[in-house]
C-alpha cells in the first residue's frame, strides 16, 4: 500500500446521468447536472484517492466544502472529476477539487476529510 502524497491527483470520469440532473424546472426545462451530485462525485474522488493508500483499518469522512458551480454539464456529458491533496495530517486530508466538461471548468474548489478509525467510528 503506498502512502498518501502531497501533490498526488486522482482523475474520475462519469457520465451525466438522468438521476444526477436537476429536475425542479419541469418536464421541458433544462437536463443539466445537479450541484449536490456535482458534489457529491467530487468527494467520492477524494475518497477513493485516500482509500486506496490508508491501512484497512482507517477511512476517511466528508467534514466541510467549499465548492463554486460555474457551468452547466448536459444530461449525457462526461465530466472528469479531478482531485488534488493539499495537505495531510494524522486526522485530516484536504484537497483542490474541479470538475470539467471536456474544456469548460463547471466547478472548483476545496474538500476537507477526516481520516477515522472505523471501528471505533461504527461505536459512535
Amino acid at each position: 500500500m503506498a502512502e498518501p502524497e502531497i501533490g498526488a491527483v486522482r482523475l474520475e470520469d462519469h457520465v451525466v446521468a438522468e438521476e444526477d440532473v436537476i429536475t425542479f424546472l419541469g418536464p421541458g426545462g433544462a437536463r443539466v447536472l445537479s450541484t449536490p451530485r456535482m458534489i457529491l462525485f467530487m468527494e467520492r474522488t477524494c475518497r477513493n484517492m485516500m482509500a486506496e493508500t490508508l491501512p484497512a483499518d482507517r477511512a476517511t469522512v466528508g467534514m466541510h466544502v467549499n465548492i463554486w458551480h460555474l457551468a452547466a454539464a448536459k444530461e449525457g456529458a462526461t465530466v472528469t472529476y479531478r482531485s488534488e491533496l493539499t495537505k495531510l495530517t494524522t486526522r485530516r486530508c484536504e484537497f483542490r477539487v474541479e470538475a470539467r466538461a471536456g474544456e469548460k471548468l463547471i466547478g472548483e474548489g476545496t474538500h476537507l476529510r477526516a481520516i477515522i478509525d472505523t471501528k471505533r467510528f461504527a461505536k459512535a
